[in-house]
């Protein structure tokens, strides 16, 4: 599969603002954020601890509210939207991957990407053929009845980013996805993202602070004060 043309970004995110209660004040967390990620763009986002990148990632996979701004997915504006609304947009347009996979220890990989299926009533078959395509990308044929006790951390986070693409979405959203790796599997993971956002079309925001992602990434944005703030093109 390549990537498609695509007049609508698959993300975007416009004017959003997010403040905490902070005794008798408020504090600021982010303060008119913008963002647009393009089809088949990795996009990696840096800041200090608390700055409020994890937020900013709740709000685009729209577990999180914000004051005000608006979050756009696939082209569908999300902040006026019922909260069974958001999370059938969540299901259908949005993949997650975690920094330490957070596999299911009585599933096998292969059931790991099926009960992605399963949630959504869809066909048995349809899920076992769709998890052993994923499951074959990532380079895991050989591991698709392997519980997780079994699997080393490359192969867990392997299966991580095969579930999140279980559903086909348009954005992928990563929290960490290489920093429980040692450098040359961060690596490995990183390129292997990469490689999916480029070919299936999809938007990235990927918040790390390793530099493997930030290496293949093809853009990197850093969270300071409230605001995005663009450090460079990493990428070619």
């Amino acid at each position: 599969m390549t990537t498609t043309e695509s007049s609508t970004p698959p993300l975007r995110l416009d004017a959003l603002r997010v403040s905490v209660p902070d005794g008798d004040h408020e504090r600021v967390l982010l303060e008119r954020v913008d963002l647009t990620i393009d089809a088949g763009e990795t996009v990696v986002l840096t800041g200090a601890s608390g700055s409020g990148k994890s937020t900013l990632l709740a709000i685009a996979g729209l577990l999180r509210r914000t004051d005000s701004g608006e979050v756009t997915i696939a082209g569908a504006a999300t902040q006026g939207l019922s909260a069974r609304q958001r999370s059938a947009i969540r299901g259908s347009q949005i993949g997650i991957i975690y920094q330490t996979a957070n596999l299911v220890p009585s599933l096998t990989a292969r059931e790991q990407l099926e009960v992605v299926f399963h949630i959504s009533g869809r066909p048995r078959t349809e899920a076992r053929t769709r998890a052993t395509e994923l499951l074959e990308v990532v380079g895991l044929s050989h591991r698709m009845d392997a519980l997780p006790q079994h699997l080393s951390g490359g192969e867990r986070q392997r299966v991580g980013v095969a579930r999140a693409l279980m559903a086909s979405p348009s954005v992928l959203l990563a929290d960490e996805p290489t920093a429980s790796l040692d450098p040359e599997l961060s690596g490995d993971i990183a390129r292997l993202i990469s490689q999916e956002v480029h070919e299936r079309g999809l938007a990235a925001l990927l918040v790390t602070h390793d530099d493997a992602p930030i290496e293949v990434a093809d853009r990197h944005v850093h969270l300071a004060g409230g605001r995005l703030h663009e450090t460079a093109t990493t990428a070619s």
